[in-house]
């Protein structure tokens, strides 16, 4: 029998809905398939790969794409876990076109075999938000409390928060589901402003779904053991024990995760005060990272979190336990990174306060917390004035004198009026149409270039991300797809020209990732493995690996990326440079080319650099 990925396009304006079928080997999953549903309905698109509720760990994410309303391109997002219940559906993609009559909560249920049930039920957004946990948590207990007892098995539900509807970087929120309580383990599609997409474009708040829908998933652990036996004389669970490590707990560095293992590490390379740590002298960044990371900040969080095993998955059985928590507080690295050192916030209590607070608006957290470290500079700077923005005062950003705990309780409360000033739109903030619009216009009446002061990538007329949060130029480079890991983000000097050719080859990888619907933290086998699987249960390996390069060439096809128009991000850039000779005592003709050169002319040097990353990722992405 011929293998079909199936879809369910549902029109939200009329509710009335279909499945499509595909064949396999046409399309391979939920972002090739995305991209071509994308281009011809502007659908937003929620699916999950070929092997979703099968024996591979890390093989349940749920991908969620479309054209991103704050990055304007396409783009592709994902949330652990939540391709476990989705696969119960019995469908491998839903795909949403046109908007609903009134905001909405969207309900599909699939019980016993029958055709999926499909309603729509308008929802009064602010009175939920408002109410019980508030926010997209708010959100999730009324869509269970409505729904939930319909469901045969346990049903998971995507939400959205209040930032979807005032900004253009809204993210989708979930949790799994556990004895009949929403769980405290939150995970995101925060990248890309999907939420604000379901939301202002769709109308539809919240989705819940289930069922108890069972197809053939490949479960024979035996012949998944010769397979990795084959290739890494491992047995498949011994191999991803091994792989994700970092995530799970790294005895070299006595923690775990992406938080503790990332600021294990870090040293010089901390990032703080806006990224104005890049201009410091190495000893006054390592004096920081010792006193408020090591010897604070991380130690909380090793103390409460890792020593407690506070870990727990994300909703699949896996051994990562990558749900670094303290008690209602998730721990990740980027988010309380925006959310912590680059706002000038080094202690937990302060960091949770902010994350938190963001979680149940229902942000993109880095993002978020970018915009929050930038204008929080301009404030220090008096740039702006805090009536300007709806704060009580000015933030504490210089490291003089500064009280770790203290310090950053008064940041985070400046931080948090941020918050509550994006979402109310106080003062002078809107950013309905993204921060580099504001940006833009914010900068016309202060008479100064503000987006000087934030990092951010840029993407056609509008289009911005706050990058990850690694001191690199991958981070700033001129892909199709920015703010995931669709580049370098390694820590060496690379050539600009390389350093394009090598983004293109990270992203060509981690598609096969996306497109598979898998977790990126099994990638140190599932980028080789994966393909080799497609071939043993489909018989086309070559061919799916040829769709990957077709697919990353059609998405770069689309690449409106734009030069840096902040300053900042020269720095960046100059001053990676200038580390790599200084303190690490890198020696290359190339890297002293840069170095002087940017030291002559920083602006000229910028542009000749942003585009040979751009010539090498043009170079590699082609489809022929």
């Amino acid at each position: 029998m011929e293998t079909c990925l199936k879809s369910l396009l549902i029109e939200a304006h009329s509710s009335f809905y279909r499945i499509n079928r595909y064949k396999l080997g046409d399309f391979w999953g939920p972002v090739d398939l995305g991209l071509h549903l994308a281009g011809k309905y502007n659908s937003l698109n929620i699916g999950v790969g070929l092997l979703a509720g099968s024996i591979f760990p890390g093989s349940n994410r749920l991908i969620v794409n479309g054209f991103s309303p704050c990055w304007g391109g396409f783009y592709v997002s994902s949330m652990g876990g939540a391709a476990l219940v989705f696969d119960n559906l019995g469908i491998n993609m839903l795909s949403i076109i046109g908007k609903a009559q009134a905001p909405s909560i969207l309900y599909l249920n699939r019980d016993h075999g029958e055709e999926i049930e499909v309603m729509f039920e308008p929802v009064d957004l602010w009175k939920v938000w408002s109410s019980g946990r508030k926010g997209a948590y708010g959100m999730m207990e009324h869509a269970y409390q409505r729904f939930g007892s319909k469901y045969s098995n346990t049903p998971r539900i995507l939400a959205t928060g209040p930032a979807s509807t005032t900004t253009d970087f809204g993210a989708i929120g979930s949790a799994p589901i556990k004895r009949g309580a929403i769980s405290n383990i939150d995970t995101w599609a925060g990248r890309g402003g999907f939420g604000s997409k379901m939301l202002k474009e769709h109308n539809i708040a919240a989705i819940i779904y289930g069922g108890t829908y069972t197809d053939e998933d490949f479960r024979d652990r035996k012949v998944a053991d010769e397979w990795f036996q084959d290739k890494y004389q491992k047995k498949m669970a011994a191999k991803d024990i091994e792989a994700t490590t970092k995530y799970r707990f790294d005895p070299n560095f006595e923690t775990g995760g992406t938080f503790g293992v990332n600021y294990a590490t870090t040293g010089g390379r901390v990032i703080a005060f806006n990224y104005q740590s890049f201009d410091w002298p190495e000893e006054k960044r390592l004096d920081l990272h010792k006193r408020f990371i090591t010897d604070h900040y991380l130690k909380q969080f090793n103390e409460e979190t890792i020593a407690r095993k506070q870990q727990f998955n994300c909703g699949e059985p896996c051994v990562a336990v990558c749900k670094k928590m303290n008690d209602h507080f998730k721990k990740d690295y980027e988010p309380y990174q925006t959310m912590g050192p680059l706002c000038g916030i080094f202690d937990q209590r302060a960091a949770e306060q902010v994350n938190h607070h963001a979680d149940m608006f229902g942000f993109d957290a880095i993002s978020v917390g970018g915009v929050l470290s930038w204008l929080m500079e301009c404030l220090d700077r008096n740039l702006l004035e805090p009536e300007e923005l709806g704060v009580s005062g000015y933030p504490k950003f210089d490291l003089t004198d500064f009280d770790i705990e203290e310090d950053s309780a008064h940041n985070a409360k400046i931080a948090v009026e941020l918050l509550d000033a994006i979402i109310n739109k106080k003062g002078l903030i809107d950013l309905g149409e993204g921060a580099r619009k504001f940006g833009r216009r914010l900068s016309r009446k202060k008479g100064v270039n503000l987006l000087n002061y934030f990092v951010f990538n840029s993407f056609g007329r509008k289009g911005w991300m706050v990058p990850n949060q690694y001191w690199t130029p991958g981070v700033l480079s001129p892909m199709p797809i920015m703010g995931k890991y669709y580049m370098n983000y390694g820590n060496e000097f690379i050539p600009p020209r390389k350093l394009g050719h090598q983004n293109a080859l990270r992203m060509n990888k981690e598609l096969i990732l996306d497109n598979l619907g898998f977790c990126r933290f099994h990638r140190n086998w599932a980028e080789e493995m994966m393909p080799e699987v497609i071939g043993e249960l489909f018989g086309m390996e070559d061919k799916f690996l040829e769709s990957i390069s077709i697919t990353t060439s059609r998405i770069n096809s689309r690449n409106a990326s734009v030069f840096w128009e902040s300053e900042r991000n020269f720095d960046l850039i100059h001053s990676f440079i200038r580390r790599q000779k200084e303190v690490l005592g890198a020696e290359s003709e190339e890297l002293n080319y840069w170095l002087n050169y940017f030291e002559r002319d920083k602006k000229s040097a910028s542009i000749d650099y942003w585009y040979e990353i751009h010539k090498g990722v043009h170079e590699s992405l082609r489809e022929f």
